[in-house]
């Protein structure tokens, strides 16, 4: 079976259940982006698992663009992936655990609906229970009757705790989460069909630990809140949010036993075997490109910060691993015709906006060359102790981009040592700082949202946008925002810095509206409606047949301000205070960035 006809599959078995197939939202979470990138597919829906009424109803399904990085030491082994898809079907309130499990395991067996896999090669895992939640025997339950009902024999049903079957999985003295949050169910499958009859729970870890069997579907059952790590209270509603990871489902199904074989990746592989003769750089380069496209087709450009330094880092590791570390025009461009060969009949964007990636990446390719030059001369300086120390191992991976493990290949040619445990220390504090960063603003965005002081600078925020278009003309487009309680900040498509006499006519027509005491009202319409409205959207393909339209005046068509948006808004603008920039910057290129506050 093609990775499309599973795509297809699995929108329209759910789609059979009357879930409303949603598109992909981009991988730059929009309108509150408090995280880098979505990578999970609940992240986008988070506000609708906290309670929000979702556009589209109750129940509903997609396949979400996904990134992560922090398992990027991983890459190149048969099942992790930087960029990835996840299969979600997702419950607002309405059904519950039997339905989604019953549900999750027709299709994966169904022959006719589904999957077609076999039952006897299927495992579970459960949460275990602790003293504060105990053990999902319900889950358990739900289990044994559809393996009894199928005749699927044997031990096959594992409990575990809360590092392995809770979402967020909660790692030992570690959680900061605050968001929504529950146990789940996680459904597993014997890839060498040796384990039909069942195993103990010994010979479970073992075939997980060897990847004899890998995980392929995830039921969580949010029935809490969490407020740094701690659980508060219970949800008014109890959700579903399932999720399977699309390339390893593909590779299950095409009968491979890592997902680089599988026809997601096998095209681009054949471009990076020729650029390095070692299996795991190929699949490397693969990977890292295909992320790094479709980065740069939702707006991210390289940079030395945040979604910029993640692309800058994934481009240069691919670079690193070619061969002759270099990519030429002629390289660059086969490698993404190839990636798009593969996904532009699911992402049209990719083909729209080819041109665009293969000069980003070369342009990453020339800097990161003269770099190289400029590390090399570096490293002469450094080798002359006979070591390279901790720090300056760490200076040549922060401050010219060198990946460790070329510093490791130019020391081990003068036959003088690097202190990776050192290094391995820097590289930690380094990565913790940038964790704590990042749940911070996914802390904020989630538990912040009912804050009176960051719904007022969400609505001045839209204020802001349409004033943008005022003034500099409507090639202004959101690149971005980011609310607290102190500030807004907001990034837009804008290539020269703003006068002081357009800083100033922004600022009066944002007070002037405030001062009006303007209705901010929403209504949930179609989207081509909400389009033809006039109404300002971001990445028009990715949102659902119904859309939350927030719109700032007496009527929508004589509103001021008209924006696809989640909410929550003040109910009229002269909550709103007095509106005053305090910088305006350039973000990226061709991306400015304004920071404003509420007086």
């Amino acid at each position: 079976m093609k990775s499309q006809d599973i795509r297809n599959r699995f929108l329209e078995f759910f789609k059979t259940a009357h879930h409303t197939v949603l598109p992909s939202a981009s991988l730059v979470p929009q309108n509150d982006p408090t995280v880098l990138f979505n990578t999970a597919g609940m992240q986008p829906l988070v506000p609708y698992l906290l309670g929000r009424a979702h556009p589209s109803g109750k129940r509903l399904v997609n396949i979400q663009k996904c990134l992560r990085t922090g398992d990027i030491d991983d890459i190149g082994d048969n099942t992790h992936a930087t960029f990835f898809e996840m299969m979600g079907n997702w419950s607002l309130g309405d059904y519950f655990k039997k339905e989604a499990i019953e549900w999750s395991f027709e299709f994966l067996t169904s022959k006719e609906r589904g999957l077609g896999l076999d039952p006897q090669r299927l495992y579970v895992t459960i949460f275990k229970g602790d003293e504060i939640v105990s053990c999902d025997e319900e889950t358990a339950s739900i289990w044994r009757n559809i393996f009894s009902k199928h005749n699927v024999t044997g031990e096959r049903i594992y409990f575990l705790g809360k590092e392995a079957n809770w979402w967020p999985a909660v790692k030992k003295d570690s959680d900061t989460w605050s968001g929504p949050t529950g146990p789940c169910t996680e459904m597993f499958y014997d890839l060498t069909g040796r384990h039909t009859a069942g195993m103990t729970f010994n010979e479970y870890k073992e075939a997980d630990a060897q990847q004899q069997i890998v995980e392929i579907w995830n039921d969580v059952f949010m029935e809490y809140v969490k407020e740094n790590g701690t659980i508060v209270s219970t949800l008014e509603n109890k959700n579903v949010d399932t999720g399977s990871g699309f390339e390893r489902i593909v590779a299950v199904v095409q009968g491979k036993d890592n997902i680089f074989d599988t026809d997601l990746f096998v095209p681009i592989m054949n471009i990076t075997k020729t650029l390095s003769s070692v299996v795991k750089s190929q699949r490397i380069i693969a990977d890292h490109m295909r992320a790094s496209a479709f980065l740069i087709v939702d707006g991210v450009v390289p940079s030395n910060t945040d979604r910029g330094y993640v692309l800058r880092r994934l481009l240069r590791r691919a670079i690193f691993n070619t061969e002759k570390k270099y990519f030429s025009e002629l390289e660059i461009s086969s490698i993404v015709d190839a990636i798009i060969s593969v996904y532009e009949d699911v992402y049209k964007e990719i083909k729209d906006k080819r041109q665009q990636i293969v000069d980003e990446i070369k342009k990453e390719v020339e800097k990161f060359n003269i770099t190289l030059v400029q590390g090399l001369r570096e490293f002469e300086k450094i080798k002359k102790g006979g070591i390279i120390s901790s720090q300056d191992a760490f200076k040549l991976f922060s401050s010219y981009g060198f990946p460790i493990e070329l510093i490791v290949e130019l020391a081990l040619i003068e036959k003088i040592n690097v202190d990776l445990a050192g290094f391995n220390q820097e590289l930690k504090k380094h990565q913790d700082l940038s964790r704590t960063s990042t749940e911070q603003k996914f802390k904020s965005g989630i538990v912040d949202a009912d804050d009176e002081t960051v719904v007022k600078y969400h609505t001045a925020t839209h204020l802001l946008h349409q004033a943008l278009h005022d003034v500099l003309g409507a090639h202004v487009e959101q690149r971005g925002s980011n609310i607290t309680s102190e500030r807004l900040r907001f990034d837009f498509s804008h290539t020269q810095k703003m006068t002081e006499e357009e800083k100033k006519r922004v600022e009066d027509i944002v007070n002037e509206k405030i001062q009006a005491g303007l209705l901010v009202q929403s209504k949930n319409m179609l989207k081509d409606e909400a389009i033809n409205t006039g109404a300002r959207h971001l990445f028009s393909d990715t949102y659902g047949e119904q859309v939350s339209l927030y719109f700032i005046g007496e009527t929508i068509d004589t509103a001021y301000s008209k924006e696809f948006c989640g909410g929550p808004h003040v109910e009229n603008t002269k909550n709103l205070g007095h509106f005053k920039i305090q910088k305006e910057e350039a973000a990226s290129a061709g991306v400015r960035r304004i920071k404003a506050i509420l007086k």
